[in-house]
């Protein structure tokens, strides 16, 4: 009589089976405080991908995983050429990976996060961001474990969409913010919760979602002419004399619920105004970290609908208005751009 052949996850796999079976993740290693050594300046990023992975060999039992390097910065040297980099990377291999995970520096890991939301959209596999507060080689680093947690959530089925993977937590990419300087639960997410958290046999979701249909959409440019002002009391209204020449995209990050002062003879309302008549765009954001701007609330808020076309942040982080301010304005301008602004992409705004 010949033999039955049991199903795949009843029997002895062969080598060749297995690997046919592991999910195929491409690391992007981009360097941060993760993948870096101390010197006599201080950390500085320089080990490679394979030196990472080499630290976490448990990995290899989770996927199969290829390593590019297409820099090796602190993550205070990233920015938008970087982010349209990632995404270039990511849209060439797109076909041949099931996920991605992104190795970042924590200081501007949200802003990346962020921009890769809107550079890729609709994607049905995951685009993992990590990284650590201690390099890879001290002793109580928590680098082993954020690696390990990003290629698990990764590899899991469910998983899609541009996340950060951090502490055990699984945050959405338009959500993120590092708000702990030299802990390891580094990063919140802002009023949204957390999509999942990490266990040992893998992710547990809060927000599980469903997958993208359809391909991929991806974007290859931003507009870096966005500028954000922070608003001190008694700062002066002649910032905009450099405003007028250097921005195409103004985000005023303003007191509470949000508003401009009145003193100086109103001059903030004008100087906005004259900013706006220009074609440029203007949108009101607040320092507070939780819940968000309410221009209607208060006189100093209200004023602001008569400057022109002021967009309003409402709930969106900092990183997110920044991001989606320079892929809108890449795109369109005016209305146009008003428009795309306030189209949700990832739970980013209501």
């Amino acid at each position: 009589m010949r033999a039955r052949r049991l199903p795949a996850d009843k029997r002895r796999l062969s080598d060749d089976e297995k690997e046919r079976q592991m999910k195929h993740i491409l690391m992007i290693a981009t360097g941060g405080t993760i993948a870096s050594k101390e010197t006599i300046r201080g950390l500085v990023p320089a080990i490679s991908p394979g030196e990472l992975l080499a630290c976490v060999p448990e990995i290899a039992a989770v996927c199969e995983v290829h390593t590019v390097q297409p820099f090796n910065l602190d993550s205070t040297d990233i920015y938008a050429a970087h982010w349209l980099e990632i995404a270039r990377i990511i849209r060439e291999n797109y076909a041949a990976f099931d996920g991605f995970v992104v190795t970042h520096g924590t200081d501007t890991m949200a802003y990346t996060a962020a921009a890769l939301s809107y550079l890729i959209q609709n994607s049905a596999k995951p685009i993992v961001l990590t990284g650590s507060q201690r390099s890879v080689y001290s002793r109580d680093t928590d680098a082993r474990r954020n690696l390990a947690d990003a290629f698990a959530f990764c590899a899991d089925e469910r998983a899609y969409g541009v996340r950060i993977v951090f502490n055990g937590s699984v945050i959405l990419g338009t959500r993120a913010k590092k708000t702990r300087t030299r802990s390891f639960n580094a990063f919140s997410s802002i009023d949204f919760p957390a999509v999942a958290v990490m266990r040992e046999d893998g992710p547990f979701y809060y927000l599980e979602g469903e997958k993208p249909s359809g391909a991929p959409v991806f974007f290859d440019t931003l507009d870096e002419n966005v500028f954000v002002l922070k608003m001190i009391p008694g700062l002066h209204a002649d910032i905009f004399d450099y405003l007028d020449r250097r921005a195409d995209g103004l985000i005023i990050e303003s007191f509470g619920t949000g508003g401009l002062p009145d003193y100086e003879g109103d001059a903030f309302s004008a100087r906005l105004a004259g900013f706006l008549a220009k074609g440029k765009t203007a949108v009101l954001t607040t320092q507070v970290e939780r819940e968000g701007s309410a221009l209607d609330k208060y006189a100093v808020g209200r004023k602001l609908r008569g400057c022109g076309r002021v967009l309003e942040a409402r709930c969106m982080t900092l990183e997110a208005v920044v991001a989606k301010l320079m892929w809108a304005l890449s795109l369109a301008r005016g209305e146009e751009a008003e428009k795309l602004f306030y189209t949700p992409v990832e739970h980013d705004i209501f």
